[in-house]
């Protein structure tokens, strides 16, 4: 944290990939509880520690062979880091130094302001499809609102991962830069943002994403159920056992 700056950054680091664990996903939004309770932090910068990914999502494990309980414990987590980010006060801004799929690539959807590093092999995208899983509604809205509706349809149903220059074409990205000028270009970018007077720019920013938060506020509980009878089924769960078991012949 730089509190003169009023700028802290957090860093990812669960191992290998900083998939979004239930404890991960508690921690994280502990966290952002005590930077928005802190009034000497007017941004923050989120970034990852582990080398050549940002975060690759929702973690597999918790959503697989668990029981329906769990399922529902587990959504409640995700629900409850977008809305803390989406919703956040604080100037956010994605310093994207990793590959980002899904679940990382809606994190940084949430942000203000998103950086890529230019390496071909940082992809970011919602690619729920190509798991035989459907990316719930206010993932779709998030990215909606940051591509577009034709881009967004055509995205998520092919579960497209932009490479770089793709994701600054598309606009699911701002900036694309030198990977060792990431974190000084966001420190830059989040200056520009804290140059505006905190309360005017948190009350547009308010407005400009109340009626997609609403929407999962209102519906927040038929989500979970949803996602629990989704993810219950006998062939998701056949399809996710055999994506893990590829991961783990991968890994060895």
């Amino acid at each position: 944290p730089d509190a003169s700056a009023g700028v802290a950054v957090m860093r990812f680091n669960n191992p290998p990939v900083n998939t979004l664990s239930l404890e991960f996903l508690t921690e994280l939004v502990i966290s952002l509880e005590k930077l928005e309770n802190d009034k000497s932090f007017r941004g923050l910068i989120i970034t990852s520690d582990r080398p050549g990914v940002f975060s690759a999502g929702l973690d597999l494990r918790e959503m697989c062979g668990r029981s329906p309980a769990h399922y529902a414990e587990y959504w409640k987590a995700v629900q409850e880091l977008w809305l803390r980010l989406y919703q956040s006060s604080l100037v956010l801004v994605a310093a994207i130094n990793g590959a980002c799929p899904a679940g990382g690539c809606l994190m940084a959807l949430t942000s203000d302001h998103r950086i890529l590093a230019d390496n071909p092999k940082y992809s970011i995208g919602l690619n729920e499809t190509l798991l035989g899983i459907v990316a719930p509604f206010w993932f779709k809205d998030t990215l909606v609102n940051t591509i577009g509706h034709r881009a967004a349809e055509r995205a998520l149903q092919l579960g497209l991962l932009f490479p770089p220059a793709q994701a600054l074409q598309v606009g699911i990205v701002d900036q694309v830069v030198p990977e060792e000028r990431v974190q000084s270009v966001a420190l830059s970018a989040i200056a520009q943002w804290m140059a505006i007077p905190d309360h005017a720019r948190q009350l547009t920013k308010a407005m400009m994403r109340k009626a997609t938060a609403s929407r999962l506020i209102t519906h927040r509980d038929e989500d979970v159920q949803n996602f629990v009878s989704f993810i219950s089924r006998d062939s998701i769960q056949k399809s996710l056992q055999l994506y893990l078991e590829r991961l783990k012949q991968k890994k060895g």
